[in-house]
């Protein structure tokens, strides 16, 4: 059976969940076939079921309530000093409550208290520190603790097994979780529907949606009916996927079986007609939902409201809110969120700041997100001043701003062509603290560049790779681009030769931009031999690559070329753009001898195209 257990015990561990382990002397973890062979003896003529009288059962379902961890400490602390102390049962309850509080250290801190003071393990308690490691990524000391239970002659549970599982899963050790699961059978335990619902998540988790399916269909060949929440987590992932007919099919399956679908079931369905605005589809599974005495939650609501914004139709998504309150679902900090970014998205500042307002009076207070919202609106407006005050009022509401935060605002000071200030920005940023990400650095070198300060531009570049950060293609873009901008194509030319020695592909925009800034400069040679590389590199040509050699060509006076290239084009399935047109119509209008007319309507096609592009 243990075979499937090969987890590698890492080297590096927190010295608390180290001394435990020296302490319950489990030293390293064993190996798989150690294991094996004293499970097997302890085993052999006893086939262990889950049962009711478990250490998790009912019998131990009374726990401790606690507003505070520190409450749970003093208890703790009295527990140990009285005289005689209270049973492993009392101290298993109370380590139950710490786990179910997500204090995972601190139940594993007094698993090693009570081990040094002589307080004897049980199967239970062991469970419980086998799974605070699980929880704390530390599934190799999860298995030294079923080594430790074996060696006592303590028979691991379903409960054991399933933890150990979820552990794996919590890792993303899918695959082994699931071997576990198969020799868990082949040992004679039944695994229930927790065990078999815990690695369809992990798959779903990984994405791997196909075989949470077929694992869905060994659970009902083995007698375990998954339930709804089962098939809601792979309907889920495959809305997640972008695989909605099957997402739709399996709840065909879950209908036609009888099992009434749950709201989460409705809401992932929701959402993903949602995404792909199939709003015909969405009312019909609301309406469906409703008849079906399925209520829809605030998570359903909020789903409706984000997707109404997204598409523009805020007085839609305004409609749904009050509808909200009519029906005593009260709007929560997410649906006011939603609200607001739809009316910023519409340039509706004024309505934005109501509703923002508005949250305060409802007893809800502004999170990092609503202020993000309303900021990056006045930025997208050129609001600058406006967003500034609402950044300094965040900051004295005790909201810390975020890497978005400022990034939002670098950008916005940036577009305005306020630059010294988003550097000022950048380095407040890192002085409080926070890490700028790539996409910080590349709004600033893109500030930086489009204003013609390639220098500041080219040092910011470096501070980005002194900090560890691997640039990637769309920084170099920037650069390339700035460069050709302030008339350094040469040097634009050296740091595009010298992408795939750094392990970059250049993209087709990056391309574009080298053959752009080549034209501009007058090298249509050079820009012409970039333009045939591109295909033989395997990067496909776009649109915009044939319209700017064209323009290239055109400005330069080059009108055989020109034409050569637009008849390519015409061929490959594009047309020209309104700049290209414009120029090519303002030719026609001076070729006097009509060389140039002859040339281009070489064939009644590409007239037509030149004139419908």
């Amino acid at each position: 059976m243990m075979r499937c257990w090969r987890i590698a015990a890492s080297s590096s561990c927190s010295s608390c969940a180290f001394g435990v382990v020296q302490l319950l002397e489990l030293g390293n973890p064993k190996s798989s076939v150690s294991l094996l062979n004293d499970f097997s003896a302890l085993n052999k003529n006893t086939l262990l079921f889950y049962s009711p009288n478990s250490y998790f059962s009912t019998a131990h379902s009374k726990h401790y309530v606690f507003k505070h961890i520190d409450d749970a400490f003093a208890l703790f602390n009295r527990m140990i000093h009285t005289h005689p102390r209270p049973s492993i049962v009392e101290f298993g309850k109370l380590l139950a409550t710490i786990v179910r509080m997500k204090h995972y250290e601190s139940a594993v801190s007094f698993l090693r208290q009570m081990k040094l003071l002589g307080i004897h393990h049980n199967s239970y308690t062991l469970n419980i520190l086998l799974n605070c490691f699980c929880r704390l990524h530390r599934t190799d000391f999860g298995f030294s603790v079923f080594g430790k239970m074996l060696k006592l002659g303590l028979q691991p549970d379903l409960i054991t097994f399933s933890t150990l599982i979820n552990g794996l899963c919590i890792q993303g050790k899918v695959a082994q979780a699931v071997r576990l699961l198969e020799n868990m059978v082949e040992e004679g335990y039944q695994p229930n529907l927790i065990t078999y619902s815990t690695i369809v998540n992990g798959l779903c988790k990984i994405g791997d949606a196909t075989h949470a399916i077929s694992l869905l269909r060994i659970m009902a060949e083995r007698g375990c009916a998954p339930n709804i929440v089962t098939y809601s987590t792979i309907i889920d992932s495959l809305c997640k996927d972008n695989h909605v007919p099957e997402a739709l099919k399996l709840f065909s399956e879950i209908r036609g079986k009888g099992i009434p679908p749950n709201v989460v079931t409705y809401n992932c369905l929701i959402h993903a007609m949602c995404n792909s605005c199939q709003w015909k589809e969405v009312k019909r599974l609301f309406d469906e939902m409703v008849t079906a005495n399925c209520k829809p939650d605030v998570f359903t609501y909020n789903i409706l409201v984000n997707a109404l914004c997204k598409e523009g139709k805020v007085l839609d998504a305004r409609d749904i809110v009050e509808t909200m309150v009519q029906l005593g679902i009260e709007p929560d900090i997410v649906t006011y969120n939603s609200l607001m970014d739809g009316y910023c998205l519409q340039g509706q500042m004024g309505q934005a700041r109501t509703v923002f307002n508005s949250v305060t009076n409802r007893g809800l207070a502004p999170d990092i997100f609503g202020y993000n919202v309303i900021i990056n609106g006045y930025c997208k407006a050129k609001r600058m001043d406006e967003a500034v005050e609402l950044f300094h009022e965040m900051t004295r509401n005790g909201v810390i701003p975020n890497v978005v935060t400022y990034s939002t605002l670098i950008s916005g000071m940036a577009q305005v062509g306020r630059l010294a200030t988003a550097q000022k920005l950048f380095e407040e940023m890192c002085a409080c603290g926070l890490v700028p990400d790539l996409i910080t650095y590349s709004i600033l070198l893109d500030g930086l560049c489009k204003h013609g300060h390639i220098h500041e531009a080219l040092g910011i570049f470096h501070v980005m790779q002194s900090d560890g950060l691997e640039p990637r293609i769309f920084h170099y873009n920037i650069l390339i681009d700035g460069l050709c901008l302030v008339g350094q194509p040469k040097v634009a030319r050296e740091l595009f030769s010298a992408l795939t020695a750094k392990g970059l592909h250049p993209s087709v925009y990056t391309y574009n931009i080298m053959m752009k800034g080549l034209c501009k400069e007058g090298l249509l040679d050079e820009a012409y031999k970039l333009f045939r590389k591109m295909e033989a590199d395997g990067c496909m040509r776009n649109s915009c690559s044939f319209n700017t050699m064209i323009r290239g060509f055109l400005h330069n006076n080059d009108k055989e070329r020109a034409t050569q290239i637009l008849h390519e084009m015409v061929k490959g399935g594009f047309s020209a753009d309104f700049s290209t047109a414009i120029m090519v119509v303002n030719l026609l209008f001076r070729d006097s001898t009509g060389e140039f007319f002859r040339a281009l309507v070489q064939n009644s096609e590409d007239y037509q195209s030149v004139n419908m592009g």
